[in-house]
């Protein structure tokens, strides 16, 4: 691999400075896109440790129903923790993958990274972190689909994608069925609620595009059950 390519992956990812130029030498990087074709899936055996350098992926689950819930995002500088238990389990992959944008990954082959994860305690570190931060994620996320109401949870949802937002633009881009995908409801009670949501002030909807018109007001039904 080529230095500049190295120093790119070091940057985002500092546990892997120690590698040697042999090791190096095993690693690619490749740019994906929303249209590329992919094999990763539920059931899927994986042949390479995957890292995120830029853009973002989906990772999600699909019901029996067909109907599909997200788990999270992975993106600059984090690795996908599912990935990772299959590779250090060697156990079928337990989600599905979407290219949301052009993406750049880092790629090792699964048999050396294995022996990475053995032998350097910094390597170890950077997963095991990836792995308590997605626990906690993922955790809270139980919480809000056992727990929550659909109205504090879009809400929520709302509001996070607002704090993500380009701060150049008042919109956040999401159309009612990406909303439906992620919280893991169905469109119809989305719409309904975004309806809803509209007609009392705290947001304004246009077609692909949403924007917090009240932030207190859309705050507030957090604290309503």
């Amino acid at each position: 691999m080529e230095p500049h390519k190295v120093d790119e992956i070091i940057r985002l990812f500092p546990c892997f400075s120690y590698l040697s130029a042999q090791d190096w030498a095993q690693a690619d990087i490749i740019r994906v896109v929303p249209s590329t074709l992919h094999p990763i899936a539920e059931g899927h055996y994986l042949k390479h440790a995957i890292f995120v350098l830029s853009g973002c992926i989906r990772i999600y689950k699909i019901g029996a129903s067909g109907r599909e819930v997200t788990l999270y995002r992975v993106r600059s500088g984090e690795c996908c923790v599912l990935m990772m238990a299959s590779i250090l389990g060697e156990t079928p992959y337990e989600a599905s993958v979407q290219i949301e944008s052009e993406t750049d990954i880092a790629l090792f082959p699964v048999e050396p990274f294995r022996k990475w994860m053995h032998d350097d305690p910094s390597v170890r570190k950077f997963i095991y972190r990836q792995f308590m931060d997605r626990f906690i994620h993922v955790s809270a996320l139980l919480e809000q689909i056992a727990f929550g109401s659909v109205q504090e949870r879009i809400a929520a949802y709302i509001l996070q994608r607002h704090e993500e937002r380009d701060s150049d633009s008042e919109w956040i881009e999401l159309t009612h069925e990406q909303m439906a995908v992620d919280l893991g409801t169905a469109r119809e009670v989305v719409s309904r609620m975004l309806r809803s949501f509209a007609q009392e002030g705290a947001i304004i909807v246009r077609r692909g595009k949403i924007a917090v018109a009240d932030i207190h007001r859309l705050s507030s039904y957090l604290s309503l059950k």
